[in-house]
């Protein structure tokens, strides 16, 4: 691999950093006399500072401030008695597990000599300006005896006011020293009793549900242990409150303070929110301390991921359109301005494993005819792939199946004016094939201990340097060897044994596998994507198990969900958007049912619930009828017409489908407000009711706006046209009446 490739942690850390935005002046600032810091930003100030003892102590997080006004050096509360000392309820900016700390701590350390205190006082600073927007500060601590060091990283987007921080640990000891705990950051809001944290949950085929709760004295834990990022907690949470002096009864879309963040890491990772004794909240996180070590030899250090947050003052809804751009500006591949995602067709459902080359050149012709842009071949193209069974692992092109390789395939549908995908699943191996057989070692395995299979599979132990290494190459040949646009890479089991013998039989170094193996993944997408830039990359996981902003970093889109079902992918949906932006959530049309009998759900149903972000087909082609043939290159015609407002615009949750609601409706707005779109659902009529008038948001008031139907109507009386201010404060009612229903409309500036 060439010189310049290989990755270590400090690089990994930064690749997903803010890359530069539009800014017109320094966003950071340390005032000498003060001792304090300042972020300022157009929508948020943060500032923190060192105290009189020495140690980084947060003071203001929120709604942004004047620039004159004070801002004075953090002082430590008064101690509250014997067992609550000031230093208990101080709230710090990165607080080691040492002397009086009993809160989460951000860092603990083993010391060869048994001693476990670490307590980090602040050495010095410097601010790097690499132009507008490019702001960085690093913060250098040091524990107060040993010349163990820790550096703060502070970067910030002047557009949204989003701020990352991460740590590196450094060890200038003369001896080895072993990290247990190491998180890239503590937030610290305002004390009070009147927050409510949201966060997403799930499992396999229920995933992105949003959570919400009132935080109560004691700690909530968001956390995965499953070497990967994991469908039951997702790395992100908001936290919301009602903004001094609000009329509302609740903090709600477009009402309340909302601190929002997520965690830049693909592995294990915990998320602690935390109130004390004194109502202060603290939200900690990074890698997840269960099974992990990490030791440092004499010159080594250790980089955190990249914890990311941002404020909003106008709700949750603002939060996420916030977090959104964010992301489309600063941290997908093709930052700042990534291209649109093209509509897919994906063969899964109607061939399985059987693919061959005849039926996929059936199938490409059928899919561009309804204005497909992308082909791609799922499973079962490889080896001797013919079942979750066997084959994986052994990445050549099976003979039988394509006689004279991909490229006449790729060839066919170059031709019908798509390009090509391709399905792989490079981290796993099947106990029946060549490769298992070759190497047995390569698998994530403790020695002498059962290997357990997982969809008849095993984990390859991407932390070794020679897995890394055939993993790499084959992909490359295979890019390389094709006219390969995308690929759909897949993750269909979670970690077990996480051992890796190679290194001995020291059980800190094995658990460095947490860390390492996570590098190596990121390093390998980074040279493929040097290499090969034109190909584009989804991160698949069962669905979505593997959704965060490290794995955003080196690919273009995620699979939120295996389960299609449309009136399922609504909430999936829903809750995927408090997090992540449209411009990543592939949807699929497909003939998936859920829990409902096929046939329910009308195709122009499956195609507007789809529609609402990247779209795709995934239906057996060859079962549709001439009617499902032209809803759909209809549906798809209107769609690209609307996807850059759909996948890169302002999303408003006008209702929502959680909680049993009868009815959902989103809008999406382009950033200059000179189009909109709406999609309704009514999926049930319970006692006859009409569906609730909607009224638009984010439009320009004075604008004249023309609506036109995607799919469906409006009452009778609606105007043609009508001002954005008619659209929001009048509203417009949509003629939908019975089950599973739904209907789009477009609205452009005349």
């Amino acid at each position: 691999m060439p010189k310049h490739l290989i990755l270590d942690a400090a690089i990994i850390a930064t690749l997903v950093l803010p890359a530069a935005t539009a800014a017109t002046q320094e966003a950071i600032h340390y005032t000498p006399a003060t001792h304090v810091f300042r972020i300022d930003t157009p929508a948020v100030t943060y500032a923190m500072g060192v105290n009189p003892a020495g140690e980084l102590q947060a003071i203001y997080w929120g709604a942004p401030l004047a620039p004159a006004d004070p801002i004075p050096t953090p002082v430590e509360p008064h101690e509250l008695s014997g067992m609550e000392t000031s230093t208990t309820i101080t709230p710090y900016e990165y607080r080691a597990w040492g002397g009086l700390n009993f809160t989460e701590p951000a860092v603990k350390i083993t010391f060869p000599d048994g001693n476990r205190d670490l307590v980090l006082h602040y050495v010095s600073h410097k601010i790097d300006r690499d132009g507008p927007g490019r702001d960085k500060l690093i913060i250098t601590t040091k524990d107060i005896s040993r010349d163990v060091f820790v550096d703060l990283i502070y970067t910030v987007d002047p557009a949204t006011g989003v701020i990352g921080r991460s740590s590196v640990i450094s060890n200038h000891t003369k001896e080895k020293l072993t990290i247990e705990q190491a998180s890239s950051a503590t937030w610290n809001l305002p004390h009070g009793t009147d927050y409510t944290l949201s966060y997403l949950t799930g499992r396999w085929a229920a995933e992105m549900q949003l959570q919400q709760q009132k935080i109560a004295d004691g700690t909530t834990v968001l956390e995965s242990r499953r070497g990967s990022t994991g469908q039951q907690n997702n790395p992100w949470f908001a936290i919301t409150r009602l903004a001094p002096g609000a009329s509302t009864p609740s903090p709600d879309e477009e009402f309340g303070e909302v601190w929002f963040g997520a965690l830049a890491w693909s592995g294990s990772w915990r998320i602690n929110v935390e109130r004390n004794q004194v109502h202060d909240i603290r939200v900690t996180g990074g890698y997840n301390p269960f099974d992990f070590a990490y030791p440092l030899a004499p010159g080594g250090s250790l980089s955190t991921p990249v914890f990311y947050a941002g404020y909003s003052g106008h709700g949750i809804g603002e939060a996420s359109r916030i977090f959104h751009r964010f992301q489309i500006a600063n941290i997908l591949p093709q930052r700042p301005t990534p291209r649109l995602r093209p509509v897919i067709y994906n063969s899964w459902e109607a061939t399985e494993f059987a693919v061959d080359e005849p039926g996929q050149a059936a199938l490409a012709e059928k899919a561009a005819s309804i204005g497909v842009e992308r082909f791609i071949m799922d499973d079962g193209w490889f080896g001797q792939r013919s079942s979750d069974h066997l084959g994986l692992g052994d990445w050549y092109v099976n003979k039988q199946k394509f006689p004279n390789g991909l490229k006449p395939l790729i060839d066919k549908v170059h031709a019908l004016n798509m390009d090509f995908g391709l399905w792989v699943e490079p981290e796993m191996v099947n106990s029946n094939s060549d490769l298992y057989r070759a190497h047995p070692d390569w698998i994530l395995n403790m020695t002498g201990r059962p290997r357990s299979e997982g969809r008849n599979q095993l984990m390859l132990n991407l932390a070794r340097k020679d897995v890394r290494a055939y993993v790499f190459n084959f992909l490359d040949k295979i890019l390389t060897d094709n006219d390969i646009a995308f690929l759909k890479w897949d993750y269909n089991r979670q970690w077990s044994e996480p051992g890796w013998p190679e290194l001995g039989p020291d059980p800190e170094k094995q658990k460095t596998v947490y860390v390492e193996y996570i590098r190596n993944l990121y390093s390998i997408l980074a040279e493929l994507r040097a290499k090969h830039p034109k190909v584009e990359i989804q991160s698949c996981s069962s669905g979505g198990g593997r959704v965060d902003l490290g794995i955003l970093g080196f690919t273009d889109e995620v699979w939120p969900s295996d389960n299609t079902d449309p009136f399922d992918r609504l909430s999936i949906q829903d809750g995927f958007t408090y997090a992540y932006t449209p411009q990543v959530m592939t949807a699929w049309v497909t003939d998936s049912p859920g829990s409902r009998p096929t046939g329910v759900t009308s195709t122009a149903y499956r195609f507007l619930v789809s529609m609402q972000g990247g779209l795709g087909v995934g239906s057996n082609l060859n079962h549709w009828t001439e009617a499902d043939f032209a809803t759909a290159k209809n549906l798809i015609a209107a769609y690209k017409t609307i996807r850059q407002t759909v996948q890169q615009g302002s999303l408003y949750r006008i209702i929502s489908p959680r909680n049993g609601s009868e009815q959902s409706a989103t809008e999406s707005v382009s950033l200059d407000q000179r189009q909109a779109v709406l999609f309704v659902f009514l999926h049930t009529t319970s006692l006859n009711y009409p569906y609730p008038r909607v009224y638009l948001r984010g439009l320009d008031p004075a604008k004249q706006y023309r609506v036109t139907p995607i799919y469906g109507s409006l009452k009778k009386d609606t105007p043609e046209t009508a001002s954005g201010d008619y659209w929001m404060h009048h509203g417009l009612d949509p003629d939908l009446t019975g089950d599973f229903k739904a209907a789009a409309f477009k609205f452009e500036v005349q």
